[in-house]
């Protein structure tokens, strides 16, 4: 089964849904001696099972796929009666700006195909799955384990790390505050957790947490130096992620209007938002953003209704329309390819 300890250099490419991860970015980290990803969030299983397929076609090392855990999995439901009138209510804000027939109706059914995707990378042998925005019950854990597959389980507390321990997860990816993109809180209605990333690596590997010395921990969220890298390690970590810093590379998916954001100097900041998708996570602060500093906290609820809103703008090249997720160190991402990203910060 795989470890982190067998990576020639502990560089993980974080798992980005929505376009950058690709079958040929996930293969290029693997190549270099990281672990690449792929995202599973957003696509149907077919199309996950045909990016594994391609991916196993550009590499023979291990690599990972990303799965979300739907609300159902931790509370037994599948989306409150709250959540719904709180994301309609929402909707009807963005129709006084928007033409309704951008604003489709959302569906609290909607789970991202998550049982198909669990057979999938069941079926096909994947050799590392990871889990974000919740915990997986005990027995998806041990089915994959009993497979030969390493679990990941992604969590931004000390609490959420022994959690996820006690469930069986051997591999914790902290993220913290500093990362881009969605926040892998169990609980998104919850404040977001604020702790430094290094300390929270110092929480959960300290005597006392809960967490064994034989659990392996990746630390993602605004590395951006392997002195960053370096210190991480010195922390704790067995390894870093990084996705931030692949979102240039020639290997990414990344959409053009968010490379172009990327290196614009109009965007100086990056700030937290739930007005995309109502789950927080960190972008390129921009107009929409600021236009809805109080939308709910209603995954997948709202990202349903702003999925064409966000479609229009990236069309139109329109960087104000359109959620550009990026981590406090953006500034460092540079058009370079991702063998020379892991190789930057996988040396000791």
């Amino acid at each position: 089964m795989f470890t982190l300890k067998s990576l020639p250099h502990g560089v993980v490419g974080a798992p980005m849904a929505g376009g950058p991860s690709t079958p040929a970015l996930a293969a290029a980290v693997s190549n270099a001696g990281g672990l690449g990803f792929l995202a599973a969030g957003y696509k149907t299983a077919e199309a996950v099972a045909a990016e594994i397929t391609a991916a196993r076609e550009l590499t023979g090392k291990p690599f990972g796929v990303n799965l979300f855990v739907p609300d159902a999995a931790n509370t037994g439901g599948s989306g409150t009666s709250r959540q719904v009138a709180a994301a309609l209510a929402y909707r009807e804000q963005l129709a006084r700006d928007y033409p309704p027939e951008l604003l489709p109706l959302p569906d609290p059914e909607d789970e991202d195909g998550w049982d198909t995707k669990l057979d999938l990378v069941l079926r096909l042998l994947v050799p590392v799955v990871s889990f974000t925005f919740g915990l997986p019950g005990r027995d998806v854990i041990t089915a994959l384990r009993d497979a030969g597959t390493a679990v990941v389980v992604t969590v931004t507390t000390a609490g959420e790390a022994a959690l996820a321990v006690s469930a069986g997860a051997r591999i914790l990816c902290l993220q913290g505050p500093e990362a881009g993109g969605h926040r892998g809180t169990f609980d998104a209605a919850a404040d977001v957790p604020t702790q430094p990333l290094a300390e929270l690596v110092r929480a959960v590997r300290g005597a006392g947490s809960g967490v064994g010395s034989g659990v392996e921990l990746i630390a993602a969220g605004g590395i951006r130096t392997s002195a960053d890298a370096r210190a991480l390690r010195a922390a704790g970590a067995d390894a870093v992620q990084v996705g931030t810093a692949l979102l240039l590379s020639p290997e990414a998916g990344t959409a053009a209007v968010h490379r172009a954001a990327l290196q614009d100097p109009q965007f100086t900041q990056t700030a937290l938002t739930r007005a995309f998708s109502g789950r927080t996570a960190r972008g390129l602060a921009n107009r929409f953003m600021a236009s809805h500093p109080d939308a709910p906290a209603a995954y997948p609820l709202v990202n349903q209704m702003t999925k064409g809103l966000r479609a229009q703008a990236a069309a139109a090249a329109d960087p104000h329309g359109t959620s550009l997720w990026a981590g406090t160190g953006y500034r460092s991402a540079v058009p370079e390819p991702a063998a020379v990203v892991v190789a930057r910060l996988g040396g000791q």
